[in-house]
């Protein structure tokens, strides 16, 4: 197993992607940390499919909003782990609203779980690695390279992100510490059905239309390649962010906007 006897930790993981993540590290030997901030429940459950792997875990809650939390958490993986090994940033959070209408708390918010909680996070993270087997991954979003109605606080942070990635890759380059990313495109998850199931036919029935792969992606589809970037196969990778959605960023228009509002207007999927 790629990961045997590796301790990783993935933010965000009580569900959707993170939560591919963390069982897909696992099942290849990983022993993992879930993170989560509310969804206590659904974290436990990630953290007893893990152990029944035969895996270590441990289960961790964490506002990234604050530093002394996200201090506390790296506390708990040194005195439990006593080391780290792989770090994927999953969480984020925001407010879906148009620029024109965020406040400065709506931005805050925004940048201190994606950005500030990141820096922080990553210093933290390469304290706990031994020199030569550390891996970084961060996992932005198809709003960074596409506009999407209400992403816009989110897409800059995100977009900030990748460059982060880019920089922290160069630091850490001479401890062979490995950091690069992953830019998901539109996946099937429980966030993605946040406005309702009629919206999210339309989306994905739109969407699906313009990827070139002709479907949506799943969790798996990330975690596979988050894996990969985990692994000394990836070594030669630094400091890049990965498309991985099924072609999207590569067509145009992505935005959908006329056809969905002709769509619920008619009531036609095929409008």
């Amino acid at each position: 197993m790629r990961f045997e006897g590796q301790v990783a930790l993935v933010t965000g993981s009580s569900r959707g992607i993170g939560k591919s993540i963390a069982l897909c590290l696992a099942r290849d030997g990983a022993d993992v940390i879930v993170h989560y901030r509310r969804q206590e429940e659904a974290a436990e459950a990630v953290a007893a499919a893990i152990a029944a792997l035969g895996r270590r875990t441990l289960v961790v809650q964490a506002d990234l909003g604050e530093d002394a939390a996200v201090r506390q958490m790296f506390g708990r993986v040194q005195d439990v782990f006593g080391r780290l090994d792989i770090l994927v940033a999953n969480a984020a959070a925001t407010a879906f609203k148009p620029l024109l209408e965020m406040q400065k708390h709506h931005l805050d918010k925004t940048f201190d779980i994606t950005l500030t909680s990141f820096v922080l996070a990553v210093q933290l993270a390469a304290a706990l690695m031994r020199d030569g087997q550390g891996a970084i991954v961060t996992v932005s979003g198809i709003d960074t390279r596409r506009y999407i109605p209400l992403h816009g606080a989110l897409a800059a942070a995100k977009g900030a992100l990748e460059v982060l990635t880019a920089y922290f890759a160069c630091e850490l380059a001479d401890r062979g510490i490995r950091v690069n990313g992953v830019n998901p495109g539109f996946v099937d998850t429980d966030s993605a059905h946040v406005f309702g199931e009629d919206i999210y036919r339309l989306l994905e029935a739109n969407i699906v239309a313009y990827t070139p792969k002709r479907r949506v992606g799943t969790p798996e589809d990330i975690a596979n390649v988050v894996a990969f970037l985990c692994s000394r196969e990836a070594a030669w990778i630094c400091g890049q962010t990965l498309m991985v959605d099924g072609g999207l960023s590569l067509t145009s228009p992505f935005d959908i906007r006329p056809r969905l509002a002709a769509q619920a207007s008619t009531g036609d999927a095929s409008a």
